[in-house]
């Protein structure tokens, strides 16, 4: 923690107070860090995520210059409503708590759903996104998103016989470095001890699934309408989102970066996040 005129700034997301904010009848939860002012980073989280699900390691390196924000779908964790039953209404919900926060310009860095939701936010409010991280997701239609229900069921399975995090095998390869780098993972999330998110209930995650497979079998959208910096990045071997709708996404959206970290699934942000963390801070500073 520093201080800027006298007042104090939270610069690491375990510490990062949940707040609340009102639209429309629903309530938002969201944690904010990092210097007041400039462009703020509006976080969109994977499917099931609450604001417990956010790597420190990748959070805590933008909070220190930027000012980072985090929120609860509707329906999800500390947040009131219902989850929407489509990517297009999460994406109608994030404008709604990103104006109610009073904020018309920000940068995104969106993971999995996240940044589902992030693409149909970006093609409906250009002028809202500056520039764009989408990591281990696809484009609407891309080809395999919606087997994704089977696989995440499978895994969870898999979790359970072994009493491991589901994340651990849907994030991560289940190689010797895979096993540790979704151990070390779920370890991070737990750094945080007070003041915890609520977890996602059974009918909110299956609402999700379904949404993330009506993306999957949706017609395409015209990512040529997305002409903001975009970063990509995903491990090698996404299991969740295949791999190759990354460089697919790479193709459509014009001018945008791709990293493929090697030997690593869907969450090979984290797996590689001291690689990872560095590029994004100066992707977004750029």
């Amino acid at each position: 923690m520093s201080t800027t005129g006298g007042e104090p700034v939270i610069t690491s997301y375990g510490h990062a107070p949940t707040r609340t904010v009102a639209t429309d009848g629903n309530t938002f939860a969201y944690r904010e860090l990092g210097p007041k002012g400039g462009v703020p980073v509006v976080l969109f989280a994977h499917l099931a995520a609450t604001l417990d699900n956010w790597d420190p390691r990748i959070v805590d390196p933008i909070a220190a210059s930027r000012r980072v924000i985090a929120f609860d779908q509707l329906g999800v964790g500390a947040a009131s409503g219902q989850v929407p039953p489509t990517i297009e209404q999460a994406a109608d919900d994030a404008y709604a708590f990103i104006t109610a926060l009073g904020h018309h310009r920000i940068d995104v860095v969106a993971f999995s759903m996240g940044a589902m939701i992030a693409q149909d936010l970006v093609i409906k409010h250009p002028d809202l996104v500056r520039k764009l991280v989408l990591t281990g997701t696809g484009p609407r239609g891309g080809k395999g998103i919606d087997k994704v229900v089977g696989t995440t069921y499978w895994d969870i399975l898999r979790a359970t016989v072994t009493r491991s995090d589901p994340k651990e095998f849907l994030f991560f390869n289940r190689d010797a470095a895979g096993k540790a780098a979704g151990k070390a993972f779920v370890n991070r999330l737990k750094e945080r001890t007070a003041d915890r998110d609520q977890p996602i209930s059974t009918k909110a995650f299956r609402t999700q699934l379904k949404a993330i497979q009506r993306y999957g079998r949706s017609e395409p959208s015209d990512l040529s309408l997305i002409t903001q910096p975009t970063l990509i990045a995903n491990g090698d071997n996404d299991r969740m989102v295949p791999s190759a709708l990354s460089e697919d996404l790479h193709r459509r959206i014009s001018g945008s970066e791709l990293i493929i970290y090697p030997d690593s699934g869907h969450g090979g942000i984290f797996q590689y996040h001291e690689q990872f963390a560095p590029v994004v801070v100066e992707f977004l500073d750029r």
